[in-house]
Order: structure tokens, then sequence, then C-alpha cells
């Protein structure tokens, strides 16, 4: 299909994929306020994934609207970045471990050497392994517990808010470049 049928009339009815295939639409309804945020938040992890699905390593690559240097790939590498901070370092509180592409140079993820097959899979697995773990540290963690943020105490649940807030605005930008790749929308 041309980009400009894609664009015309993208995704299915509006939307990314057809319902019944969507994996965001299979849980069914959350009841309960840590089956709700756990919810929100592995909707828009997936969300993110699928935003990425069926693409090349040049097209995860490309960058959204200069001067921005977000790109799919970026957003991926940032995500990692995100997930291992509040996980691992602030709930665990292992701020010994040294932040993801914490050098200037590598902008919180968002710039990385050049592309290939090989980056594009050793990112994606580092976002799904720090995913994996968030998810054992969620598990075994209260939401009414309290830990440190810039000292100051926080509840892991506002946490677990923030990261859906994360997840969600980059998402918009997830649409935004998915859409200037191919021209595939819908959320």
């Amino acid at each position: 299909m041309r980009l400009a049928d894609r664009m015309a009339n993208p995704g299915y009815d509006g939307m990314w994929l057809p319902s019944d295939q969507d994996p965001r639409m299979q849980a069914g309804p959350a009841f309960g306020e840590r089956a709700c945020l756990v919810g929100y938040l592995e909707h828009y992890r997936q969300t993110l994934a699928l935003k990425c699905d069926g693409l090349t390593a040049d097209q995860l690559a490309t960058k959204a609207v200069p001067p921005s240097n977000i790109s799919l790939l970026g957003l991926v590498r940032h995500m990692a970045r995100v997930e291992q901070s509040w996980f691992r370092r602030v709930i665990e509180g292992r701020m010994d471990i040294p932040r993801l592409f914490q050098d200037a140079s590598e902008d919180a993820g968002f710039n990385f050497p050049e592309i290939d097959d090989d980056l594009v899979r050793s990112s994606h697995a580092l976002w799904q392994d720090e995913i994996a773990y968030a998810r054992e540290v969620l598990e075994r963690t209260d939401l009414d517990a309290v830990v440190d943020v810039h000292g100051e105490p926080t509840e892991v649940r506002d946490i677990i808010v923030h990261m859906i807030e994360e997840y969600a605005r980059h998402c918009g930008h997830a649409d935004l470049v998915r859409e200037c790749v191919d021209g595939r929308a819908g959320p």
C-alpha cells in the first residue's frame, strides 16, 4: 500500500490493530488499585513495542522532526533507562548502579552509535530485561511503601503513576514518529 493511501486510511478504523488481535485489549477490565495501575503500565509498554513492530533498523533510527533527535529506537533505549532508574535505583535503593546511557553524548538513550540489526536487538533486549526486572520488583513491593526520591519521601504508587505518565507521553511521540516513517497510525 502506498504511503498516501495509508495516510488517507490509517490503521483499522482508526485503531492500530483490530481489537480482537490487539494484545492490549485482551486483559479485560482491571479491579483494584494495583491491577488498575499495573494494567495501564503494561498497556503503554505494549503500545511502544507495537509502534516499533515490523520496522527495519534504519526506520527505527529515523529521527522525528529536526532538531528533535527522538526516534523509535531512541524511545526504547530511553525507556530502558527509565525502567532501570525507577525500579532498580529508586524503589530498590540501589543508587550504586550506574544509570543507563548516562554519558552526555548518549542523551539518555536518544543518541546511539551506527545503526544495525545488532544494536536494535540489544536495545530491545535491554528494554525487555529492565521491564522483566521491574515487574518482579513491583510484584514484591507494596504500593504504600515509601522510598526516597531526591530527598523527598514518595509512595511507590506515585512512582507507578509517574511511569504511566512517562510511557503515555513517549507513546504519543512514538505515534508521530511511526506515522512519519510509514504512515501507520492509530492508538
